[in-house]
């Protein structure tokens, strides 16, 4: 008899699957059958997973380095618990291995081929470790079963990876955040099934491929932040209908926008910004029914903003600043609900539409730079909670907006430059959301709402040029975080509150141009951050406060056209960076303070007061003259349109001392021109031969006096246009002198010669050297300067000239002071200047470690035409290790190549070491090095992810010299950031040097 059994599936293993009809087996038969396949069953699953366990701990043990003991618990001992290793993911079923996920471990090695044996292998993912090397055909080939391959935020070098026709199953490729360079493979059409590509942030440096329209089953593609050859976007990209997310920013992306994107039906992401595109904007995109955010900023676009937006009822986000565009805002953009609208910087005309104001989301519009006119729309404001609006530098009229901060959100506003007129709103006393408000250069009257002077998350005010009145009242005091207070150009009258005392982040105060009258008030000395305070062409009387030695960080004081009485306080004389000083125009007494003597001005004026006595020696010559008349009672014995100094016994000791000096002097001068060349002259000579002296700022000494200490004991520096000379006058101030070569280099020295007088003989800055004469003969030139009595920041980084003299502290001051100098360069300056020199060693520091940017003799001013690009030089100009990589290339000069330099040299603040230091490995420089460092410690593959970083974990980027309790590391991070950004491979993603001070000086 026969048992009629059902069929089954014996055991359970992957290995052997084995179906058996027992139907045509007696039971007996069948009972030995079951035991002997599943012994079978069970003996190839053992053998399979002890292979996964031996070829996990091979990469491992052979393939990879784990510093973090990340894989600590893969072990031999542990082999038949595989699947619950770190990082190992398998199949509940069966035990296979389906994933291995080491992102994040701090892992070194090169590509772990030997992980694609695990034939079950579906996701590898290796993203965020130190991964390096080549990616080569023969190992990425044996992975052909992945699903999932991210590799991104690694060191990886070399050409893309290739692919071959069996990764069939491949649907999320990620490779950004690498090394790779060259073209994008062909091979990646062989990834039909291909959804997420992600390539951004590599080197690659071929062109776009038109194939990557092929990808149709795209939903993610990111190119972003490469260095292509210019190309177009593909033209058939609207192939590429379930595409969500496009990112193609900083790609070099040239040509018109294709009338292809239309059929991007799934897009909600389409990111082109920081390009070169051209033309008009396509028609096409109001097709583009879902998408959410347009970023099309920074490129070439012109022609109108096509009014087919009326069916992107999702879009939440457009941006398209800083082009070309021309005609009306379009009453269908208008309309849309968007959070976000972003225009600026283009040549927009007309009305703003009213529709705006109905937007229910609306937080941020930008809208300055244009030509638009008319009035500011009525209800702008009341029905959405609007947190900045910037329509400044057009030509809008009317009154402001009643509800503008209707919901109490509004942080930013910004209407400079219009003619907007009438009262500021009673309103914008209540919005005590407000940290900025710049409302200057309109025709606004009428009084301040009193609300809004103590607001108290106020940063920044500035009213200036209006016609405003009123005064400033007491309620500011409750602006304690005020930096900024500039209310020039008004009608405001009435005392200074002593209330304004209370705003101890106060840096700049600018009430000139009013009625403001009476006493200053005496707590005004208490404002220990001051840098500026102009208070100029008001009707102030009484005394200048005298307890004004607080005021360290002051560098800028004009109290010129008041009625201030009383003697000028000596202590002035003792601020260390006062460089402009204006008290003219007063009734002020008594004589001029010999301390001022101690101070390092470019600008000088006590006229027109009440003055007496002797001008002191520092002040008595030529260039100071029109800065002292119109003082009836000041005497001098070198100054002739002034009365003479009686000549008192004292006097004519006095005068007797004076030409014993000058009688000395010209005894030196007389030796000195015996000893030196033939074809050297003073500049005081009576030569025939041509020769001319230039004086930038007034000083109290002769060329005289410099030229015969240009001798070898006083040689302190030699370079390729001169030499530079330490020379010590006899009035005890210490000046640095450079000769310029004769004959050797000439044609380099006259070059570098020029670029110095041309920029530092027209700028002053208190991070900038200041030049104090020029001396010029037929065969010689001499620059004379301020002396800094520590040096350059490259000796004092140097290993052998006493790093550890520079703290942290110092060295952020000195990070700061820095950028503010270049920043000034940049973008005060008219026309901009580029240093094209900026490193250590051209940093000079002052007695208290202050920096003062220096050596400009390969700067270039740039002089921008509309109709030319970027001046292009004959030659590459710079230091190794400093020069902007694309430099090299396109021997353009821009800003973003001092911004790179400026990175570099923040890196060196934080790490002490030099661009190139043989520490870093072949083939790597300081950009490198930190740059794995930082975006590895940060537990990411973006720059962007740098501000989370565990400052703990990057002790080792720190200067060991640095005393470890003078460092703020949340400083450290600021730093960082920035030259993070600063040395950004390509120069469209640098930040300017405006903006990097912001990112230093951030709280």
């Amino acid at each position: 008899m026969r048992i009629i059994w059902p069929t089954y599936r014996l055991c359970n293993s992957s290995s052997t699957l084995t179906t058996v009809n027992t139907m045509t087996y007696p039971k007996n038969q069948l009972l030995l059958l079951v035991k002997v396949l599943c012994l079978i069953s069970l003996t190839q699953w053992v053998t399979a997973s002890n292979t996964y366990a031996e070829i996990l701990l091979q990469v491992k043990n052979s393939q990879l380095r784990d510093p973090n003991r990340k894989l600590d618990n893969w072990l031999e001992s542990t082999q038949d618990a595989f699947c619950n290793w770190t990082g190992i993911s398998c199949d509940e079923r069966n035990n296979e291995v389906v994933a291995i996920d080491l992102s994040g471990f701090n892992i070194f090695g090169n590509f772990p081929a030997e992980f694609c044996r695990i034939s079950s292998l579906r996701n590898l993912d290796l993203s965020d470790n130190y991964l390096g090397g080549f990616v080569e055909y023969d190992s990425i080939s044996l992975c052909p079963n992945l699903v999932s391959l991210n590799l991104s935020s690694n060191i990886f070098v070399g050409s893309l990876p290739k692919f071959s026709v069996q990764f069939l199953n491949l649907t999320v490729l990620d490779l950004s955040f690498n090394n790779f360079s060259g073209e994008i493979p062909s091979s990646f059409v062989h990834l039909p099934n291909l959804q997420f590509l992600s390539l951004g942030s590599n080197l690659l440096n071929g062109s776009i491929p038109e194939f990557l329209s092929n990808l149709t089953e795209l939903t993610q593609l990111v190119l972003a932040v490469n260095p292509f050859r210019p190309s177009p976007l593909p033209t058939n990209i609207g192939r590429l209908t379930k595409l969500e997310n496009l990112v193609a920013s900083s790609t070099n992306l040239v040509g018109e926008i294709p009338e292809s994107i239309g059929n991007l039906v799934s897009i909600k992401n389409f990111d082109v910004r920081h390009n070169s595109l051209l033309g008009k904007i396509p028609e096409s995109i109001g097709t583009m029914k879902n998408v959410e955010q347009l970023l099309l900023f920074e490129n070439q676009l012109s022609g109108e903003l096509p009014d087919t937006f009326s069916h992107l009822t999702s879009l939440r986000l457009f941006d398209a600043s800083e082009n070309n565009l021309t005609g009306k805002i379009p009453g269908s953009l208008a309309a849309l609900p968007l959070e976000l609208l972003h225009v600026n910087d283009n040549l927009l005309e007309g009305e703003i539409p009213e529709v705006l104001a109905s937007n229910p989301v609306l937080h941020d519009l930008r809208l300055f730079n244009n030509k638009l006119s008319g009035a500011l729309p009525e209800f702008l404001g009341m029905n959405s909670a609007l947190e900045e609006i910037d329509v400044s530098q057009n030509n809008l009229e009317g009154p402001l907006p009643q509800n503008l901060c209707y919901r109490k959100k509004l942080q930013r506003l910004i209407i400079f430059r219009n003619k907007i007129s009438g009262t500021i709103p009673d309103s914008y006393g209540e919005c005590s959301s407000l940290t900025y408000v710049r409302i200057q250069e309109n025709e606004l009257s009428g009084v301040v709402p009193d609300g809004l002077w103590g607001i108290s998350g106020l940063e920044y005010i500035e009213f200036t040029n209006n016609k405003l009145e009123g005064s400033i009242t007491p309620s500011i005091s409750s602006a304690k975080g005020l930096q900024q207070l500039l209310i020039s150009g008004n009608n405001f009258s009435g005392k200074l509150p002593a209330e304004i005392c209370d705003l101890q982040e106060l840096g700049k105060f600018d009430s000139s141009r009013n009625q403001f009258s009476g006493d200053l008030p005496s707590c005004i000395n208490q404002l220990k951050k001051l840098q500026e305070l102009h208070m100029q062409g008001n009707k102030f009387t009484g005394e200048i406060p005298k307890s004004i030695a607080g005021w360290r960080e002051l560098t800028q004081l004009d109290l010129s056209d008041n009625q201030f009485s009383g003697n000028i306080p000596v202590e002035l004389g003792s601020l260390p960076v006062l460089t402009f000083l204006n008290l003219s125009n007063n009734l002020l007494s008594g004589e001029i303070p010999v301390e001022l003597n101690k101070l390092k001005l470019n600008e000088f004026n006590v006229s027109n007061n009440r003055l007496q006595g002797r001008v002191p020696a520092c002040f008595d010559n030529e260039f100071f003259l029109s800065s002292l008349t119109g003082n009836a009672d000041l005497c001098s014995f070198v100054l002739k349109p002034l009365p003479p100094c009686s000549r008192s016994k004292h006097t004519n000791y006095l005068l007797v001392a004076v030409l014993s000096t000058l009688a000395f002097i010209l005894v030196i001068s007389l030796t000195w021109l015996l000893i030196i060349t033939k074809n050297f002259i003073t500049c005081g000579s009576k030569s025939k031969q041509s020769w001319k002296i230039i004086a930038y700022k007034r000083v109290g000494f002769k060329e005289e006096d410099v030229l015969a200490s240009l001798r070898d004991e006083n040689l302190i520096g030699s370079g390729a246009s001169g030499q530079v000379y330490r020379v010590r006058l006899k009035s005890g101030q210490t000046v640095a002198a450079k000769r310029f070569w004769e004959t050797k280099g000439l044609a380099e020295s006259e070059e570098a010669f020029k670029s110095e007088v041309e920029t530092l003989g027209r700028i002053r800055h208190v991070n900038i050297v200041s030049l104090l004469f020029s001396c010029i003969g037929e065969y010689y030139k001499v620059l004379v300067y301020d002396y800094m009595e520590n040096g350059s920041l490259g000796d004092v980084l140097d290993e052998e000239k006493g790093g550890v003299f520079l703290d942290w502290p110092k060295r952020f001051a000195i990070a700061v002071g820095a950028a503010q100098g270049l920043a000034y360069l940049h973008h005060d300056c008219v026309p901009p200047i580029v240093h094209r020199d900026f490193k250590p060693n051209n940093i000079l520091l002052d007695e208290e470690f202050r920096p003062k940017v220096a050596d400009f003799g390969l700067a270039k001013i740039l002089k921008h035409n509309e109709n030319e690009g970027d001046q292009v030089m004959s030659r590459v100009a710079g230091s190794y290790g400093y020069i902007a990589p694309e430099y090299a290339y396109t021997m353009k000069v821009t800003e973003k190549s001092d911004v790179y330099s400026f990175g570099i040299v923040l890196l060196e603040l934080i790490t002490g070491k030099k661009p190139n230091d043989s520490s870093f490995g072949e083939n790597k420089n300081i950009v490198k090095w930190v740059r794995e460092i930082a975006l590895s410690s940060a537990g990411g593959g973006s720059e962007d992810a740098i501000g989370s970083t565990n400052m703990a974990s990057l002790d080792h980027l720190l200067d060991s010299r640095m005393d470890a309790s003078t460092i703020v590391y949340h400083e450290v991070e600021k730093v960082l950031n920035a030259a993070l950004s600063c040395t950004a491979e390509l120069p469209i993603t640098r930040p300017s040097m405006r903006r990097v001070v912001e990112l230093l000086k951030d709280h």
